[in-house]
């Protein structure tokens, strides 16, 4: 799971998840004229309660955030997890709200006085509310608000690749290291001349040739990160796309065809990236 590909719509979603279960360990019912002392259960101690709003709401989450984590999420009966998850959410911040309205889930209609003494919604039964329709707020209008379609990790700056034909600093083994000295020539420790008291002549040592410099026109490759998820197409012109970028993860641009761009993913596949609005170079 590539933690950078998620977006601050599924950060929201994670924290509201968060919320839901800290408030689950909170006061269920809150009742007038009762002292501190007693003990109120919580939403953990109602079964509808538990299964309706707390582990719909943090299972419904789970799914949103795996989906969109995974580059090849599994699909239940044909369909992907994201809808699912969405639709936990929604479920969950509908029964959190009719659990507000109806706190003793009917039991207050038993006899005419029934209502009398009948509790209120409790502070873990409120935050409930606020965390699951938190929670599918962001679940649902991720996709649609640029905001939250963002990068929810900043994307690591890449290492500057080194110039084509460069070699590695000097040491031994590479070109420009020196090398021991040989027969004849001054050793750590020992005169500055050879053996037999003449001292040698300095080489003229060859001049190195500029290299010609391309045009300033032509492409070099970049790295690059998108700032959504968008589909890599194959070089053919296919129109079924080959792979899809995430956000947070660097690409290396190879070649520039108009206003698209070859691009190569970690794994060596090269593609066509169409959409090249808002990418950030490194």
């Amino acid at each position: 799971m590539n933690i950078r590909s998620l977006t601050r719509g599924d950060g929201v979603v994670i924290g509201a998840a968060v919320l839901l279960l800290i408030a689950s360990f909170l006061d269920l019912y809150s009742f007038d004229n009762v002292p501190d002392s007693v003990d109120l259960p919580s939403l953990w101690g109602s079964g509808p309660v538990v299964f309706s709003v707390v582990l719909a709401g943090i299972i419904g989450a789970a799914l949103v955030v795996v989906g969109r984590g995974l580059p090849q999420a599994p699909k239940i009966a044909g369909l992907e997890l994201v809808p699912f998850g969405v639709a936990f959410t929604v479920f969950a911040a509908w029964s959190a709200l009719g659990n507000i309205f109806d706190v003793p889930g009917g039991f207050d209609n038993i006899g005419e006085n029934g209502s009398s003494g009948a509790p209120s919604p409790g502070i873990g039964m409120i935050l409930a509310l606020v965390a699951t329709l938190l929670m599918a707020a962001a679940a649902l209008a991720t996709p649609l608000v640029p905001v939250l379609k963002g990068a929810l990790l900043p994307a690591p700056r890449p290492a500057a690749p080194q110039p084509y034909g460069a070699q590695p600093p000097g040491g031994y083994g590479y070109p420009g290291a020196q090398q021991p000295g040989g027969y004849g020539q001054p050793q750590p420790g020992q005169p500055g001349q050879p053996f037999g008291g003449q001292p040698q002549q300095a080489q003229a040592q060859p001049q190195p040739q500029p290299q010609p410099q391309p045009p300033a026109g032509d492409f070099s490759p970049f790295w690059f990160a998108v700032p959504v998820p968008r589909p890599l197409f194959a070089e053919d012109g296919s129109p079924t796309p080959i792979a899809e970028l995430a956000p947070g993860t660097w690409y290396l641009a190879v070649e520039q065809r108009g206003a698209a761009l070859v691009a190569q993913t970690q794994d060596g596949r090269r593609g066509v990236l169409q959409d090249t609005s808002g990418i950030q170079r490194g």
